[in-house]
């Protein structure tokens, strides 16, 4: 099925397979096949799996929701462009700094709990910090963490 020797990466073409399959055989709402069950079903490697489900949902052909899984998207979601994990995990932290629910002066969660707590790599975590210290809402002291800016610091 798939070609090990071609000049197509195996994500691309681990893609098609899944958006085949999405077209003849899953309905909106539908849970996609997994990372781990990309791995075993093509014997490939835990990025590549990720690679090829990246390829979906930045067709908009999918959605992942966190600790769910990977559903296929309804006609009206499909072709939107997705908006990118650091972008959302950045916006995310800035609406608890808003909300109250992070303080002025305290810390935001660290960088560990960030990758955890959205499956992200540890380099997403970091540009989203980074977007928020750019912004204005958080800043950063070496070897000690990134820290809610103080109320009169933060953008309009």
């Amino acid at each position: 099925m798939l070609n090990r020797e071609g000049d197509t990466y195996l994500y691309l073409q681990i893609s098609e397979v899944i958006r085949s399959r999405i077209i003849a055989e899953l309905s909106p709402g539908d849970l996609v096949i997994s990372e781990a069950g990309i791995q075993r079903e093509f014997q490939v490697a835990r990025t590549t799996a990720r690679r090829a489900i990246r390829v979906l949902r930045n067709q908009g052909l999918v959605h992942t929701r966190q600790g769910e899984g990977t559903f296929v998207s309804s006609p009206d979601e499909m072709g939107q462009p997705q908006t990118p994990l650091y972008r959302h995990i950045a916006e995310e932290i800035r609406q608890r700094i808003k909300a109250g629910e992070l303080a002025a002066s305290r810390p935001i969660p660290s960088e560990v709990m960030l990758v955890r707590q959205y499956g992200a790599a540890r380099e997403t975590v970091r540009r989203a910090v980074g977007l928020l210290r750019e912004q204005g809402w958080v800043f950063s002291l070496p070897h000690r963490g990134s820290y809610v800016s103080p109320e009169e610091r933060w953008p309009d």
